[in-house]
């Protein structure tokens, strides 16, 4: 395989397993022989973050730190991040979490897609060789009574709609970054899959772990109101939709 990729990962207070997910990023690039990672890091990290991900950049040109210290939540650094891989010409762009929360070996198989004629590769927990590990009953919960509430409000068929780890076209991201999106936490992901529903897309299985503890209830709420805004449009026959 001999695609060029963009590889987009929001850093936020990731020192401590900075390391152990670059040993495993660096692996999977290694055998590639292709690929640029676009580390977008902000003020929210409290450790040294910024720091180590500056230094790498340092010693390998493969890893670009992308300082956004005007974002304002966690949709903002994805955004920026899919705006500098846009800028430096990717035809394939895709996006996962650090921390060993998504595992970088999977990323041969989003690339594989959509060089096959997807538009779009999205992360599944929930289809036959996806998983969820190392996670609390609550988080498991949420996820699989994320993905089937919005299933039934919105009408789409995914089999998981809050995964973070998805791949594009360019031609997709360049359309998607210009759309108003609603959300400000993490249903940005369900929101987005939502939006693509219409498009030529695959579910990767994936395997994930290790999630935060906890989701914020200024985040629920957030989720809770852009779902019902989704639905209503639905029912009005005014459903949006990016092809």
């Amino acid at each position: 395989m001999n695609t060029d990729f963009g590889l987009v990962v929001p850093m936020a207070n990731e020192e401590k397993d900075f390391e152990p997910f670059i040993a495993s990023l660096t692996s999977v690039l290694d055998k590639l022989q292709c690929g640029r990672v676009y580390f977008v890091v902000d003020n929210v990290s409290k450790d040294r973050t910024p720091d180590v991900c500056r230094e790498l950049s340092l010693r390998d040109e493969r890893f670009v730190t992308v300082w956004a210290p005007e974002n304002r939540n966690v949709v903002d650094a994805y955004i920026r991040g899919y705006k500098e891989a846009l800028r430096n010409g990717h035809e394939l762009i895709i996006e996962m979490d650090a921390g060993l929360s998504h595992n970088p070996e999977t990323i041969p198989l989003f690339l594989d897609a959509l060089k096959n004629g997807y538009q779009c590769a999205f992360g599944s927990r929930f289809v036959q060789g996806g998983s969820i590990k190392d996670s609390t009953w609550k988080r498991k919960l949420l996820s699989k009574g994320g993905t089937i509430a919005s299933n039934i409000l919105l009408g789409s068929r995914m089999s998981d709609m809050t995964s973070g780890f998805q791949g594009f076209h360019r031609s997709i991201v360049e359309k998607f970054i210009s759309y108003k999106l609603l959300s400000k936490a993490h249903f940005y992901q369900t929101e987005l899959r939502y939006l693509l529903r219409k498009t030529r897309y695959i579910e990767i299985p994936i395997q994930y772990k290790a999630p935060s503890p906890s989701v914020s209830q200024k985040s629920i709420l957030n989720s809770v109101y852009i779902l019902l805004h989704y639905f209503f449009l639905r029912i009005k026959f005014k459903a949006p939709a990016i092809t």
